[in-house]
């Protein structure tokens, strides 16, 4: 049986090295706008986030666990933040079927662990889809965990270029265990 429970808080701040008015969140905000106007750095205080540069949880994403962030631009490349999502905490089994092609079609590899490289471990060039049954992942563009990344809960993801995450390619995956 896997329990999952929010208890995050981050403080976002407009400006860099933490100046500025801050923002206090401890949930989802699809979009900051309405709290701040920029955002360039922030403190998490407990918890992981998923955070965005654009509204409504798209664009680049960057995984934050506690820590501080003081400059998103010369750390993550990221110039803004506009949304972020809290990550549930997991304790419980791990588990995702990736798939080679969209709508669950071609070559498919049940994990229950991280994977440096799909190209590696299953001889898959590519995964166009996956159904994520148990825990929290992330999904790298490139092998090793490097490159571009994106935060798949639970669901069934059919399609990942209908998702806006069209010329993406993902080649690595690993759980997110954190204890944030």
């Amino acid at each position: 049986m896997s329990t999952s429970m929010n208890m995050g808080r981050v403080s976002l701040k407009p400006k860099y090295i933490f100046q500025g008015r801050s923002y206090e969140c401890s949930s989802d905000c699809a979009d900051m706008s309405s709290y701040l106007s920029r955002c360039h750095s922030c403190r998490v205080q407990s918890g992981c986030f998923m955070v965005y540069d654009r509204n409504n949880y798209m664009g680049n994403q960057y995984f934050m666990r506690r820590g501080e962030y003081s400059d998103f631009q010369s750390m993550m490349g990221m110039t803004d933040i506009r949304s972020c999502r809290t990550i549930p905490m997991h304790r419980g089994s791990y588990r995702m079927r990736i798939y080679e092609r969209d709508n669950f079609g071609g070559q498919m590899h049940e994990m229950m662990d991280d994977c440096d490289s799909i190209m590696d471990r299953y001889r898959m060039s590519d995964c166009q889809s996956c159904n994520v049954m148990d825990g929290h992942w992330l999904m790298y563009e490139q092998p090793h965990f490097r490159g571009r990344m994106t935060y798949m809960r639970p669901g069934e993801y059919r399609n990942f270029r209908d998702m806006g995450m069209s010329g993406m390619r993902f080649m690595s995956m690993r759980r997110i265990t954190d204890m944030c």
